[in-house]
């Protein structure tokens, strides 16, 4: 899952992205108000974790400006701000956590897919379609019960696809989600993966729409 993390502190930035991509997301650092707000599809990352205090400008007018625009992207606010009146006035701009700093990766991790059991409309971390059974946060997959051997890259395309089962993806969508901005981004690195993922769940899990894209059948 593809998230950028909005912190001014460039020390913290690169340990927390480094921690963030060990746990299988794709992260993108902007350290500045202006540099969040030209971000290009924030609508389609899975989650944005933003600090308060950024040198040209509030988080909160960042995050102000977002939902007016119906942004609906999870936003988890991570700030040293720790007063009942920030974390009021975060929650009651549109911020969907609120977590003080310093704070435990394991804790953080934890509320992020808390953030998406809510998005999903689920109590369980795992995802089910058929008789594929995936867990992100336990990084597990099963087939019937028996687990998948799968590649890093692999898992992280396989929860795309079931995180938005039956619905069509570019290539282009999925390599957004699954690779940061700077990262060196090729079509047929998605047509290599999908199918070594087809020979593992089975071809006719993946429909491929000519000119479309693909879509994972429920």
């Amino acid at each position: 899952m593809h998230i950028l993390l909005v912190e001014d502190d460039p020390e913290l930035g690169r340990r927390l992205s480094e921690r963030l991509r060990a746990a299988d997301f794709a992260v993108d650092l902007a350290t500045s108000q202006n540099e969040a707000e030209d971000w290009p599809d924030v609508e389609r990352l899975a989650a944005i974790i933003l600090d308060l205090g950024l040198p040209d400008g509030s988080g909160l007018d960042l995050l102000r400006g977002w939902r007016d625009r119906r942004v609906e992207t999870p936003i988890l606010i991570l700030t040293a701000r720790g007063s009942w009146q920030d974390k009021v006035e975060g929650l009651n701009a549109g911020a969907d956590d609120f977590v003080v700093k310093p704070v435990r990766f394991e804790e953080l991790l934890a509320r992020l897919n808390a953030l998406f059991r809510r998005q999903q409309g689920s109590r369980s971390t795992a995802l089910r379609a058929g008789d594929l059974v995936l867990d992100p946060l336990a990084r597990t997959a099963r087939q019937d019960g028996a687990p998948l051997s799968l590649s890093r890259q692999e898992f992280r395309l396989l929860h795309l696809f079931m995180r938005r089962a039956g619905q069509v993806m570019s290539q282009a969508d999925i390599l957004e989600d699954l690779y940061e901005l700077e990262a060196e981004r090729e079509l047929n690195t998605v047509e290599v993966l999908v199918g070594r993922l087809r020979r593992k769940i089975g071809r006719e899990r993946i429909t491929t729409l000519r000119g479309m894209g693909y879509r994972f059948e429920r």
